[in-house]
């Protein structure tokens, strides 16, 4: 196939699931950008916080390029799940600019390094820690999808607000009524299953 770039084709599908979930805070208030929305505290700048330090974590110090960034959220003393939220003295321009730097780090080391280069991950288990740039890549993007789609459902439960970044994808967008209707037909369908479904099933 002419012109075909695999390496290309990943870094790209990284970038428009970068911007996806950074996409999610645009309009957003600071209590709204933080506050938690689920049992385990999911939360929009927790998420974009956390995905800087996997970027900096997985394109530096797995190939020896660390970049010396501080992130005291990993340190032994730290507390569990500090990455996954912004106190209140982390700014969201601060955790959006970290971000930045961690995506100028990787690409860096996704630009310069071939997709077999060897890297370690320390934090994984030992017989499975030797990785290639591709496979960090893979995993890489499967996360930061995996997180835009938790964005996207707390945006929504936020204010509403549904769709991907650069794209109207939804039908009948802007019709509200539409959309209670629909989602009546879901809870009815759903209720109308359980009904049916045999006793002790």
């Amino acid at each position: 196939m002419t012109g075909w770039d695999p390496k290309a084709d990943l870094h790209r599908y990284l970038k428009t699931a970068r911007e996806s979930l950074l996409w999610k805070l645009d309009g957003l208030s600071e209590y709204d950008i933080r506050r938690p929305h689920t049992p385990t505290g999911t939360n929009l700048l927790g998420l974009v916080k956390h995905l800087a330090s996997v970027e900096f974590g997985y394109f530096g110090d797995t190939f020896g390029r660390s970049s010396g960034e501080p992130m005291p959220w990993f340190e032994d003393d730290a507390e569990p799940n500090a990455d996954m939220w912004a106190t209140p003295d982390e700014s969201r321009e601060q955790m959006i600019a970290l971000y930045h730097r961690a995506w100028a780090h990787a690409d860096a080391t996704i630009e310069e390094l071939p997709l077999d280069a060897t890297g370690h991950v320390a934090w994984w288990p030992a017989d499975s820690n030797t990785v290639s740039l591709h496979r960090i890549l893979v995993h890489v993007i499967a996360e930061t999808n995996r997180h835009a789609g938790h964005a996207d459902i707390v945006r929504e439960l936020i204010d509403g607000a549904a769709g991907r970044h650069n794209q109207d994808r939804l039908p009948n967008a802007d019709d509200d009524s539409w959309w209670t209707d629909y989602r009546e037909r879901l809870e009815q369908a759903a209720r109308k299953a359980a009904e049916n479904q045999p006793q002790g099933a």
